[in-house]
């Protein structure tokens, strides 16, 4: 469509929202854009329906069909409603959770929710307030619902906000239930289908009555009981980065006996602006400053801390020198699965049915210490939903240990089907106290693990391009990494190419082409070399973004090797982003 076109289509949907049945408020907001020479806010806010990605619903908040607001949140809760009616027709009650972050407006988004869901008939359990994205997974378990919400925009910049939709299994949605749901959603065309006005004795206010069982629950998954015991006095440092981490973490790490947490005061205030950091994602450096700076006033070993919905880990450990080292998600989440892994080995627990899940795009060594010790790996898309979905279809004939993946995210437990930091900032404190049993620090057990299963090192880089014409730019490189795969990487010529839109796995060798197995497709593609190094390149499905999944193999000669070993694999990922033309 070129631009003429386009403007004269946004321009009419946006016509439609100066109907009197929208409020004054966006109503101004639209013929603001609307009157505005410059039209860029306006096909922003219009050239698209907010769709629902790996994450949910997710946009910048505002007024338009493209933007996160009473309307849009609106039109999913009915169209939610709407399926779910369809869909338990034959439930004397259907019932969903709801639950909500400390953003602005996510109250508001949940409470509406709450509203509409009532509205039509359908029980609702609404948290009385912000609360983990986790802890909505558990109550929708626990509470026997039929589906559930959590407003929540994640690690996003606070212009940002979500919509998770949640199934009965307390797993994100997948097909079909995700692509029915946009169905239903698209159904809703007009304001006048949205039933606005709540039965609030449909609605049942949720609280501490769940905390308690959530974290009891939690705390039954300590495997070193008396590790804790004995090093209750381990100084660890942990912020919620104003979010809801602040609800439960500290409860949380004292049910499991960690006596000794240091705060960072200024970040124990939930604030959806999220004052003192850049971006509140605790994969990047910046956003844990303050609680190093804590650590270091304190002499704390460890540093800990979740995003604002309190499902994903970040984790900072004291080098042999003394320097704080920020751990990536891909080696969080190889720590976890090590120790849950060696752990039950070492407490006879194991029958042989025992698995474990990665993503696609998360390290492979994972599956090398899987492999050692006759645990099943699983690969599966990006997106926590995709391990969830494991999880359903092992039900009943598999053990589950663990599943994460890089972005910062791990599941210790079966009653939770979404990444939960929760359980997994104490479960990483356990790590930290069993390894000091042996004598080490949580980064000396990372250099022992790799002794133990092979080097690699990973990195991921995101290259931005927002808007429509960055969509078109994200398109047209995809496009471009398929007709024309790199011949080499780092040196080091590519010999297998996988590629997940038609799930085809090639061998640039010998020409052979075999269909891998997963359950749909997915716009990624993988570069694998002859060294054994892995390039994953993804689009994001909830943010303006495509996404470089780097990793490299390298020999560890020896533990006294490994600080040397990691600066040539940052070499080597530098000469492989080189390649693929990625700044």
């Amino acid at each position: 469509m070129d631009n003429e076109n386009l403007l004269i289509e946004v321009t009419e949907k946006a016509q439609r929202w100066l109907d009197p049945k929208y409020d004054e408020e966006t109503r101004r907001q639209v013929q603001a854009m609307l009157d505005n020479p410059d039209k860029t806010d306006l096909i922003e806010a219009f050239y698209k329906d907010l769709e629902f990605g790996t994450g949910g619903l997710r946009g910048i908040m505002g007024a338009g069909s493209n933007r996160m607001n009473i309307y849009t949140v609106g039109a999913a809760t009915q169209g939610l409603a709407n399926y779910l009616l369809d869909t338990f027709k034959d439930l004397p009650q259907i019932s969903v959770c709801v639950g909500h972050d400390v953003r602005h407006n996510s109250r508001r988004f949940a409470e509406l929710a709450a509203d509409i869901f009532s509205a039509n008939g359908i029980k609702v359990y609404l948290f009385d307030g912000p609360c983990p994205t986790p802890e909505v997974s558990y109550g929708i378990r626990k509470l026997g619902c039929q589906s559930g919400v959590m407003v929540t925009a994640s690690h996003n910049p606070k212009e940002y906000n979500g919509y998770k939709a949640y199934w009965s299994d307390g797993a994100q949605m997948i097909a079909p239930h995700d692509v029915q749901t946009i169905e239903y959603v698209n159904a809703i065309t007009s304001v006048d289908q949205i039933k606005f006005t709540p039965r609030k004795e449909l609605i049942q206010i949720i609280g501490e009555d769940i905390d308690k069982q959530y974290l009891d629950d939690i705390h039954s998954l300590s495997l070193s009981p008396e590790a804790d015991k004995r090093h209750k006095d381990m100084k660890i440092v942990y912020t919620p980065i104003h979010g809801t981490g602040l609800r439960l973490m500290y409860r949380s790490l004292a049910e499991w006996g960690f006596e000794n947490v240091a705060h960072v005061d200024a970040q124990d205030i939930q604030d959806g602006d999220f004052p003192t950091v850049v971006s509140p994602n605790p994969e990047n450096a910046e956003a844990m400053k303050m609680a190093i700076e804590k650590a270091k006033e304190t002499g704390a070993s460890l540093v800990l801390a979740s995003d604002p919905d309190a499902d994903r880990v970040g984790l900072v450990v004291r080098d042999k020198e003394g320097n704080y080292q920020l751990v990536n998600g891909n080696q969080i989440c190889m720590i976890f699965l090590y120790y849950l892994i060696t752990r039950n080995v070492e407490l006879g627990k194991m029958k042989g049915n025992e698995y474990c899940v990665k993503t696609i795009v998360t390290t492979e060594a994972i599956k090398r210490i899987a492999d050692a010790n006759g645990v099943k790996c699983f690969d599966c898309f990006t997106g926590f939903k995709w391990i969830a979905d494991v999880m359903r279809n092992m039900e009943g004939t598999g053990r589950y240990l663990g599943g994460g993946e890089e972005s910062y995210g791990f599941l210790a437990e079966t009653f939770v089907r979404d990444k939960d930091s929760i359980s997994a900032v104490p479960l990483m404190c356990e790590i930290a106290a069993w390894a000091a049993d042996q004598g080490m620090n949580l980064y000396e057990l990372l250099i022992d693990i790799y002794a133990k299963y092979g080097f690699s090192r990973e990195r991921g880089v995101s290259v931005v391009r927002p808007g429509k014409s960055g969509a078109d730019e994200i398109v047209e490189m995809m496009k471009q990494y398929r007709a024309n795969p790199p011949k080499s990487l780092a040196g080091s010529e590519v010999v297998v190419v996988k590629d997940y839109a038609d799930l085809n796995c090639r061998n640039i060798k010998t020409g052979e082409i075999e269909k891998m197995n997963f359950p749909t497709t997915s716009n990624v593609l993988q570069f694998i070399t002859e060294a054994g190094d892995k390039v994953s390149i993804r689009p994001s499905g909830t943010e303006p973004k495509i996404k470089f999944y780097v990793e490299v193999r390298e020999d560890l000669p020896s533990k006294e090797d490994y600080e040397a070993t990691v600066r040539k694999a940052e070499d080597k990922i530098d000469r492989v982003l080189a390649d693929l033309g990625v700044k």
